[in-house]
């Protein structure tokens, strides 16, 4: 893992769609799916929320996941009991950043799966997705003004990068998405379930 780097606000269109939701409506259940923020905690039970973290990405770099079998080289079964077991609960809001680049595909659609059934209807997803191969993680933290910040934390290199078309048929079995413009290098989506 890399040093800790400086955070870097970035103008988030998708972030500035739910953050309007969450001030309207008090109680939500957020998952934020990342690296841990104390920022997001704060920011999110300020504003009257209760969060539920994971990180996604840590998790299945660890190799105890990897299988011999070359029809299921990775264990998705046991890793969604493990990191997305949420015992009943629904989440009304996910923040899922750019988690799903890092994932390989058998497990990124699995994830996806998962998260529909852990969605209220109506539920929100906002998600991140590199338009080029970068080597660097990041946390993402949330501010009061529409903007994220983003920190480096570590190098990882992207699995892949999904086109819109290959992001919209990640989606599929929700509701409807929104693709956002961004000037860097990052395309956004807020998903409706």
């Amino acid at each position: 893992m890399a040093k800790v780097a400086n955070r870097i606000p970035r103008v988030s269109s998708g972030w500035n769609h739910l953050l309007k939701s969450l001030r309207e409506t008090e109680g939500q259940r957020i998952l934020d799916i990342g690296p841990t923020s104390s920022t997001n905690i704060n920011f999110l039970t300020g504003l009257g929320h209760s969060i539920y973290m994971a990180n996604l990405v840590a998790e299945a770099a660890d190799s105890k996941w990897i299988r011999d079998d070359p029809d299921s080289p990775f264990a998705v079964d046991e890793y969604l009991k493990e990191n997305l077991g949420f015992s009943g609960r629904e989440f009304d809001t996910v923040l899922l950043w750019d988690t799903l680049d890092y994932l390989v595909p058998m497990l990124r659609q699995a994830v996806i799966t998962r998260l529909h059934q852990v969605m209220v209807p109506g539920g929100q997803l906002l998600a991140f997705f590199h338009i080029k191969q970068e080597p660097d993680l990041h946390r993402y933290h949330l501010r009061d003004d529409g903007q994220v910040e983003s920190q480096m934390v570590g190098e990882l290199a992207v699995r892949e990068v999904l086109n819109n078309r290959q992001i919209e048929n990640l989606f599929s079995s929700y509701g409807s998405y929104r693709f956002f413009l961004a000037k860097d290098n990052l395309r956004e989506v807020v998903v409706i379930r």
